[in-house]
């Protein structure tokens, strides 16, 4: 697997923008660099950029950036190169989906490709692929299977091999996959990188070739989580083009609650994976000590629905999508895949509705049985096999790999697999977290605490986690939610925190405001409420910030009564907020509490009066 090192190998999005950030004038010549290093013989690779076609999106770009004056503001991602995987459309380039007879040139880019190029990304090259997305090995091409970056003895986990391939090794920033059976998650364990699984129809699927269209999510592999979730919001939002687009119902939590509660299969199999096993105990270890805790729940449901996607009707909808190459020349087709396509022919239309019917009952035990859950965590792949052993059984060993993949996107769940060690034999092993749809952002949050707390190296470039990617400063605000200010009842273990937890509101941090509030005691109100009102001689006082879903936010503020409000508050960092406020006439009758810096303060000092006067 021929790749040739360059200054910017194993850049993440933080080291490319700072590199333009110092010198703006580079952009030709490091994408020419870039695009001179991926070398012809190296099989990950499928197309590579013309000078052309380069040039071509140099001069897009610099025409964006002259209409942002200048700015690169609006073009988080400026020149940063990216791959896509070769089901995806890049308009003037050829779509293949590893089948050369199915070849057509594009005539404008996939929804998600045009979304990254208007941020600013640039599209160096098209990756190889299980022929028509079907299969979780790296084998199934007639171009050759893609090695594992870490062994070439062993397989690269499909079918998204070449994107997680050329990541792994740092040749680009970032790259595009798909994901109906695990195909976003299973080649990110098996090459130590990150591999989101986004909610179904958060990214627009418009211009992908479908495997699966009622099941198929475009994924993305990075270096880091927060280089991960970066682009799939900058690539991702409603496509009214695409009939399975969908908006985000801003209902889920921006975090996971401060102890997290993971569940874990009651039963897990390894096929005699014994490193595989080893690792995950090891990364259970590791979660407890960051203080997740860990519930057994029945794997009975998951496993069926699993079950259901390659043993079931579902794979006639493979048929549908391979279609007319399928019926009309089906010897050009990959020999396993083909098989795989036929079978669906075996299915009649009775077959299909039984086979909903039977998704939707699992889908719902399943969704059922997270709740009270932060994630389900689970091994990315129970185990990895060798090119050779691939050979000797390539439809039992790629089943084998979806034991805890092939339910997700069937049970309309999100999912982000994460590296988690390197085991004893030099090889990846990797974890994935599993959560209810929309809540893409919970788990990326964690994600980027749990990567912070390893010491792994980023995929197979030997470098490590930059400083910036790993955000360690406070949950940056979200556009799905509402960050607020509680100063009183509403505090952490207060009467009244419940009507923010049980919106999925999520606690951020403990601050203060700005050095000009005065905090009063309101009387007649149950149970104790402060106001808080801006006011000279003020001080500056304690309180929580809060995300709340932006669809929950209404709920909540219709719940408080009068004389407090929502309105917006000034903290001592400068930041602006949403936070409760008292209307100034009620502070007439109540009692001023701001020397005690906070509400907290004062109740304690309630509490205390009343002790010592029982």
């Amino acid at each position: 697997m021929a790749s040739v090192s360059t200054p910017y190998t194993g850049f993440q999005l933080r080291d490319w923008q700072h590199h333009y950030q110092s010198a703006p004038g580079s952009l030709r010549s490091s994408l020419g660099i870039v695009l001179s290093s991926l070398s012809a013989a190296d099989n990950a690779w499928l197309y590579r950029a013309t000078p052309a076609q380069l040039e071509e999106q140099i001069a897009q770009l610099e025409n964006l950036r002259e209409q942002a004056g200048g700015s690169m503001a609006a073009l988080p991602l400026f020149g940063i190169p990216f791959a896509v995987k070769d089901n995806i459309d890049v308009a003037g380039w050829p779509t293949t989906a590893a089948c050369p007879a199915f070849e057509y040139v594009a005539k404008e880019d996939a929804a998600v490709v045009a979304n990254l190029k208007a941020k600013g990304a640039v599209v160096v090259g098209k990756t190889n692929l299980d022929q028509f997305a079907t299969g979780l090995v790296g084998t199934r091409s007639p171009h050759g299977a893609v090695k594992n970056t870490f062994n070439p003895d062993y397989v690269s986990g499909g079918s998204s091999s070449g994107s997680a391939s050329v990541l792994a090794r740092g040749l680009v920033a970032f790259s595009l996959g798909t994901d109906t059976a695990g195909s976003g998650r299973v080649p990110a364990g098996f090459n130590n990188i990150v591999g989101l699984k986004p909610t179904k129809g958060w990214l627009s699927n418009r211009g992908v070739v479908p495997a699966c269209r009622l099941n198929d999510a475009v994924s993305i592999f990075a270096l880091t989580v927060a280089d991960a979730y970066l682009v799939a919001s900058l690539a991702g939002g409603y496509d009214p083009q695409d009939a399975y687009s969908r908006a985000n119902p801003h209902t889920a939590p921006a975090a996971m609650s401060g102890q997290p509660r993971f569940a874990i299969p009651d039963t897990l199999e390894f096929f005699g994976g014994v490193e595989s096993e080893k690792a995950f105990n090891q990364a259970l270890d590791k979660l407890v000590s960051n203080g997740v805790s860990l519930v057994k729940i029945d794997f009975t449901p998951f496993k069926a629905l699993a079950e259901q996607l390659y043993y079931g009707a579902w794979v006639a909808e493979r048929t549908v999508a391979v279609g007319k190459i399928f019926e009309e020349t089906p010897d050009v087709m990959d020999p396993v895949v083909r098989g795989i396509v036929a079978n669906g022919l075996n299915y009649s239309a009775v077959d299909a509705w039984k086979a909903e019917y039977l998704r939707a009952e699992l889908s719902r035990k399943i969704n059922l049985a997270l709740e009270g859950f932060d994630a389900l965590v689970v091994p990315t792949s129970p185990t990895i096999r060798t090119l050779k052993e691939m050979e000797q059984e390539p439809v039992l060993f790629n089943s084998q790999f979806g034991t805890y993949t092939n339910f997700t996107n069937l049970a309309d769940l999100s999912a982000l697999a994460l590296p988690a060690s390197i085991r004893e034999d030099g090889l990846p092993a990797g974890i994935t977290l599993i959560a209810p749809a929309w809540h893409d952002g919970a788990l990326a949050a964690f994600g980027r605490q749990w990567q912070r707390s390893l010491s792994l190296p980023l995929g197979a470039t030997g470098k490590s986690l930059n400083a910036d990617s790993a955000m360690t400063g406070p949950i940056a605000v979200s556009v799905d939610h509402v960050r607020v200010a509680v100063v009183g009842a509403h505090l952490t273990g207060m009467p009244l925190n419940f009507q923010l937890t049980t919106r999925n509101a999520v606690r951020v941090e403990q601050t203060r405001t700005a050095n000009d509030y005065k905090l009063y005691a309101l009387a007649n109100t149950q149970p104790p409420k402060p106001g808080l009102v801006k006011a000279e001689g003020g001080s500056s006082i304690i309180v929580e910030l809060w995300d709340i879903p932006l669809a929950r936010f209404g709920e909540f503020v219709a719940e408080i009564p009068a004389p407090l409000g929502i309105g917006t508050l000034q903290l001592a960092d400068g930041r602006s907020v949403k936070g409760f406020i008292c209307e100034p006439w009620a502070v007439a009758s109540a009692t001023d509490v701001t020397a005690f810096g906070g509400w907290r303060s004062y109740v304690e000092h309630l509490k205390s009066t009343a002790a010592k006067n029982a």
